[in-house]
Order: structure tokens, then sequence, then C-alpha cells
């Protein structure tokens, strides 16, 4: 009986390089970004070190260096000012407010990196929720039309992908229809397919004040404790017309990412989100890890797991990384 010894294709770096299975290029990567008003403001955000907000002239300064690296997605948010949040979240629907502003800012200097917007109400609603409120309970069909009115002011501006994140039922569909009629055959689906209620969102809620004011979200976002339900999912934002699936979180969802990867053709996004990153910043501030080596092992994981495209506040840093 012959004696396998896996270890062989162990002993050498040359070796273990070149019997690699899974790789990691700034290609798969979006990168998020973080946008308030004002002027030459560049503020760190407490809970997630190395994260800032910027300003619409210092953005374009981070845009630039992150292009400089070899990162060239990304994926904005707009921090809005309370006294502009209402109950319908009209700024959404300015395109003159801040978020369109600063699309046409990055797309005008920077034409040919891609944009992947965020389609939901909760960073411009003064109950903090990803659709309407009315008596306590979120309204699905009237959201849609906010989001389809959204996702329009977005691709105008120059999105080149829209990201609906707010898991109302139909919302593919719907905005795939306002686009379609205005024109914009050309700006791609992203949407936030398996997005689940998750305890990892609370540094992104503190960088946009974006937190529920009552309730939670677990009447549309869903339940952590599913996996057949993210198929379901998956088929209907399919037959609506999506462009790529995304599994949100990333970390704690590998299986839900393998899961899609199985059972769909469609490109598969992760989004590797903020209160997964502020645990790895977290541990390497206090010694407890090597905070470069976990942040590549996480992506890998992620990759491994079968996502084609990871969202993650390590992109930059991961560039930098592979430059030394």
């Amino acid at each position: 009986m012959i004696t396998r010894r896996p270890r062989r294709n162990r002993q050498s770096e040359v070796i273990r390089n070149m019997v690699e299975e899974t790789t990691l290029g700034l290609n798969d990567f979006i990168f998020p970004l973080f946008i308030i008003e004002g002027q030459n403001k560049k503020i760190e955000i407490s809970s997630m070190p190395g994260i800032n907000r910027f300003s619409i002239d210092t953005l374009l300064e981070e845009v630039n260096s992150c292009v400089e690296l070899g990162v060239k997605a990304f994926a904005p948010f707009a921090s809005i000012p309370e006294q502009l949040k209402d109950k319908t979240g009209s700024e959404s629907m300015n395109p003159d407010g801040l978020f369109p502003r600063a699309i046409r800012e990055i797309k005008r200097n920077f034409p040919d990196v891609v944009l992947m917007t965020d389609v939901a109400l909760d960073p411009y609603s003064s109950d903090g929720h990803d659709g309407i409120v009315e008596n306590g309970e979120i309204l699905n069909d009237e959201t849609l039309e906010v989001l389809g009115k959204m996702a329009l002011v977005q691709a105008q501006a120059g999105a080149d992908i829209v990201g609906p994140s707010d898991m109302m039922d139909g919302r593919v569909a719907h905005i795939r229809k306002v686009l379609d009629t205005a024109g914009y055959h050309k700006v791609g689906i992203m949407s936030y397919t398996a997005k689940y209620a998750s305890s990892f969102y609370g540094p992104f809620r503190d960088a946009l004040d974006s937190a529920p004011k009552k309730g939670d979200k677990k009447t549309y976002q869903m339940n952590f404790a599913n996996s057949r339900e993210a198929l379901i999912e998956a088929e209907l934002d399919t037959q609506e017309g999506a462009d790529f699936l995304m599994v949100k979180p990333a970390l704690a969802y590998l299986d839900i990412i393998k899961l899609l990867r199985d059972n769909s053709n469609l490109p598969i996004a992760a989004y590797n989100i903020s209160g997964e990153y502020a645990m790895v910043k977290a541990a390497a501030q206090n010694g407890w890890i090597d905070g470069e080596k976990a942040m590549v092992e996480v992506l890998t994981s992620i990759k491994r797991a079968g996502a084609d495209v990871i969202l993650t506040y390590f992109a930059k840093e991961y560039a930098q990384y592979i430059r030394r």
C-alpha cells in the first residue's frame, strides 16, 4: 500500500504557491466610502480604525490614492444631516443632494472607476428604517416607489451599479423597470439578496447615524438561523433581473455564500461588514492577533467560500500590503 504524504506539497513556499487553490486580487474588491457635507473634512470613525468620513473634496483625494494603488471600484454611502431626514426619505430623491453630487464629482474626476451605490431609506429616514414606517409597520409597496426614484437619481448622477439593500419584496423588478423605462439599460443591479438581521452592523450605523429610532429590522432582514430562505430570495432576485447576488454579512455567513455559489450562475458578492472589520482591528490593537495576517485570512476565506466580489473596508489596506 502506498503511503500518501500530503506534506510533500507543503514543503516549500514555491510548491505551496504552486498548488494554492484560492487567490486574492484587487479586482475582487469594492471599497466602501463614507461621505459628509462640508469642505476639507476627514474624520476617523472611532469604531472603525483607519476608516474615515470625507467631505467631497477630501473624498476625491481618497479615491485618487486608491486608484493609484489599483483599487478601482467603490461603494459610497452618504451621512445625511438630521434636518433633511423625514418619514418618506425625500432627500434620497433630490438630484442636488449630497449623494448625487458626490457621485457626479467622482465620475467627473475618475470616469473609469466603478461606483456601486446604496438604495435604501435608512440614511434618509427620520425613523431610521429601510422603508416607510406607518403605525409601526414597514410598508413594502409604498417603499418601492421611493426606491425606484432613488435608484434613477443615482443612475442619472453616474452610478454604474445600484445596490438595493432594503430587503423589500419585489424591489429588484421595480428598480429594473424604472431604470429601463428611463433608458438606463446599462446600469446593473447588485441585490442585497441574503441580508441578515445581524448584530455586526453597529459601526456602520454609527458612521451614518442610521440606526432605527424604534424597533428592529427583523420584519424585512433575514433570520440568521435560516439558510434555505436565502435560496428563495436568490431565485426571486434572479427572476426579477438582478445582475449580482449579495450575502451580508460575510464572515459569519460563509455557508450562505457557498450555498448561493452552488445554486446560481450569477456573480456572488459578499459584504465583509463593519463589525467584522472592527473585531479584527480591535484585537490587533490589543496585540491579541496579527492584524495583517488576520485580514488576509478573512478575505481569503470569503473568496474560498465562493464570492466573486468582496465589499470590504480592508480593500485599501490590502492593496498597500501586497505592494510592500
